[in-house]
């Protein structure tokens, strides 16, 4: 049943990866280089684009026509929601209080992503939009894993200082399902993803730049 959508979910996650050494940063703090300071900035960043997207996609939730996709979007927001109380223990880890948090003002470079996936809610299918984000997901999970082990082994952090990363890092079997089958009954429904396809691409440039806008700030 899922075979074309998984294929389709596959090669387009596989044309957007990003290449070795795209991202500047992740290895940085895989190697205990990026200063403590900077690691604060990734999670005041941070803390503005979880509670852009968890509003993008309860956005999407409400316009998406396929049931499937619904429950994703849904699942995202709610996931959101959980990462942002894992995201105030990293913050803390930094040496960040909440009013240094909120008094973080954002760098540009950072704040393009959820501006462009605020973007996709307003004027992009629900459809389109799904498959730009999944597109995106398999580099997010192996930043996420890699910048959790960086900060146990060069920093210190505990479980609860790295569990914002871990939480990302870690598959969903029964979640991942549902994308595909989310995709598959788009497809069935005679959805075209040529369009969608280009979103991602663009997704996972803003990305690059977010990680990219942080390696800046080390020099």
């Amino acid at each position: 049943m899922t075979r074309s959508a998984k294929e389709l979910l596959e090669k387009v996650q596989r044309e957007l990866l990003p290449g070795e050494h795209d991202n500047r940063f992740v290895p940085l703090v895989a190697s205990g280089a990026a200063p403590l300071s900077v690691l604060g900035a990734l999670a005041a960043e941070q803390h503005r684009i979880i509670n852009s997207d968890w509003r993008t996609f309860l956005t999407l939730a409400a316009q998406a026509v396929d049931p499937a996709a619904r429950e994703v979007f849904s699942s995202l927001a709610q996931g959101e929601g959980i990462s942002l109380v894992n995201l105030k223990d990293f913050a803390a880890a930094c040496g960040l209080s909440e009013d240094d948090v909120l008094n973080y003002q954002p760098q540009p470079g950072c704040q393009a992503y959820p501006a462009y996936l605020a973007w996709l809610a307003l004027n992009g299918s629900p459809r389109d939009a799904l498959l730009a984000i999944l597109a995106n997901f398999a580099a997010w999970g192996g930043y996420c894993a890699t910048i959790s082990a960086g900060l146990r082994e060069h920093y210190g952090f505990d479980e609860k200082g790295t569990a914002f990363f871990d939480f990302f890092a870690a598959p969903v079997p029964e979640l991942e399902e549902l994308y595909v089958v989310a995709l598959q009954q788009a497809l069935d429904d005679g959805w075209k993803p040529k369009t969608s396809i280009g979103y991602g691409r663009l997704l996972q440039g803003y990305e690059l730049m977010f990680w990219n806008t942080l390696a800046d700030l080390t020099v």
